[in-house]
């Protein structure tokens, strides 16, 4: 839950890193909640509620798919590669689920190595 949070606290925060864990886990946050959101609303008769949810974490959605991007060395505007049919969406994965650069790079320095204040 904290992952969640705290990828809601940075709401459009387009720079820096984010580590694998801190996306997978914001990631499946989002498929859980929607998942019951959708639930929900077709019992009280208003299916539309999962997609209010969506809109609702749009933007810190692509906040940390930018800043996951950031972490593997890539610009956040990669994240348009998506929009190609079928294969953006598997170089996206394929990037999602690689390690980041273990060096600080121009985005900021490694968050797995970062020491919390």
């Amino acid at each position: 839950m904290n992952w969640y949070v705290d990828v809601l606290k940075k709401y459009a925060v387009f720079s820096g890193r984010a580590r694998r864990q801190e996306y997978w886990m914001y990631t499946l946050f989002n498929v859980i909640a929607a998942i019951v959101l959708a639930i929900i609303g077709r019992v009280i008769g208003f299916p539309a509620l999962v997609a209010v949810y969506y809109l609702a974490v749009l933007v810190p959605s692509l906040a940390v798919a930018v800043r996951r991007l950031h972490d593997t060395g890539r610009s956040g505007w990669a994240i348009l590669i998506g929009i190609i049919p079928l294969v953006g969406g598997i170089i996206l994965l394929v990037w999602f689920v690689s390690e980041g650069k273990p060096e600080a790079n121009q985005y900021g320095e490694n968050p797995k190595h970062a020491v919390a204040v």
